[in-house]
């Protein structure tokens, strides 16, 4: 592991706060700190949006008043329940939402990475409904957005971006009415969005200061559009996926994004320094389809978690599990 540079707070280097950026808070690990010291630390840092992935009742007391806005989880192992029955759909809203009436809630994301192949891939849509319905009968309704985030393998063409599609076989399990929803609702898409990923799993063709941020000057010319980082040419893709099937209006939100310190392919501190330091200074420029236009995006993660596998699962985080950031960004 390379040294931990000089421990200082992110807020004044990162502006997170104009930055369209959130936090997303996972606790997979058995050394955390506790929900109401984690909020204390988004607010020290003016981390003004926060994801989580479960209705933590923990979590949500520490939230109340804090006026962080929060993208939270309705479970994969829940929607089945939730998509068979309206009161189940009510009871979950009654019992996680309304009554925190003092927490800001900005999107409810029925899902996460669902599969096609999935069992319940078929309730996704269902509950997404049933849970408009319970938000509308309680007001909610136009307050809080109704939504599913989805994983770029959902993409079944993606270069060049203008040439992106998806996957006939999400389309098919839940995708095409999950967009038609969203149209209906004006509800946005998430969408997992991994560099990383693309990059580590297709080294032979993707350079590193592409998935960086780092490139100097175009790498994918697409017609009159040109592509300096891999980020933007992941969002364009799903942008042109979406034009295809009537989601044209429909507009993403990166509901995650990082890269690790440890364990994997080039996965130093340094790199992800530079690609945390890169993104937040990026989004608010948007992409070369959405000139001007600043991406939602949330950074995974908060935490270094010390329960997830494979190794390199372990080092996402901003921080260290003692509250320590791992890197400064103004020096040495």
């Amino acid at each position: 592991m390379e040294p931990y540079y000089c421990v200082v707070l992110l807020l004044g280097v990162l502006s997170f706060a104009d930055a369209q950026i959130g936090v997303c808070y996972g606790r997979l690990g058995n050394n955390l700190p506790p929900p109401k010291d984690v909020v204390a630390l988004y607010k020290e840092n003016k981390f003004t949006r926060m994801r989580i992935y479960d209705p933590n009742p923990e979590v949500l007391q520490a939230l109340g008043g804090s006026n962080i806005e929060l993208l939270l989880d309705l479970p994969c192992v829940d929607l089945e329940k939730v998509a068979s029955s309206p009161a189940e759909a009510t009871k979950w809203v009654k019992t996680n939402i309304e009554s925190h009436k003092d927490v800001k809630f900005r999107y409810i994301a029925i899902g996460n990475e669902v599969k096609p192949t999935d069992a319940f891939a078929k309730s996704l849509v269902p509950a997404m409904e049933n849970i408009q319905k319970a938000l509308d009968a309680c007001g909610l309704g136009k307050q809080v957005k109704v939504t599913t985030s989805i994983e770029t393998g959902a993409l079944g063409a993606s270069y060049p971006p203008s040439q992106g599609a998806f996957s006939p076989a999400y389309l098919k399990a839940y995708l095409e009415d999950a967009i038609k929803f969203l149209v209906k609702n004006g509800s946005p898409l998430l969408v997992n969005v991994y560099p990383y990923f693309s990059y580590s799993l297709n080294k032979n063709v993707i350079k590193l200061d592409y998935a960086l941020f780092t490139a100097k000057g175009v790498v994918v010319q697409d017609g009159p559009l040109g592509y300096e980082n891999l980020f933007d040419a992941i969002l364009d893709a799903l942008y042109s996926a979406l034009e295809k099937c009537g989601g044209k209006d429909v507009e993403i939100v990166v509901s995650e994004t990082g890269w690790p310190s440890e364990g994997g392919t080039e996965t130093t501190l340094e790199n992800e320094k530079t690609y945390y330091t890169n993104l937040v200074a990026h989004i608010k420029k948007g992409t070369p389809k959405k000139p001007g236009k600043p991406i939602e995006t949330y950074i995974f993660a908060m935490f270094n978690e010390n329960q997830k596998s494979p190794e390199y699962e372990k080092f996402w985080g901003l921080f260290l599990p003692n509250k320590k950031p791992k890197f400064d960004l103004k020096c040495k």
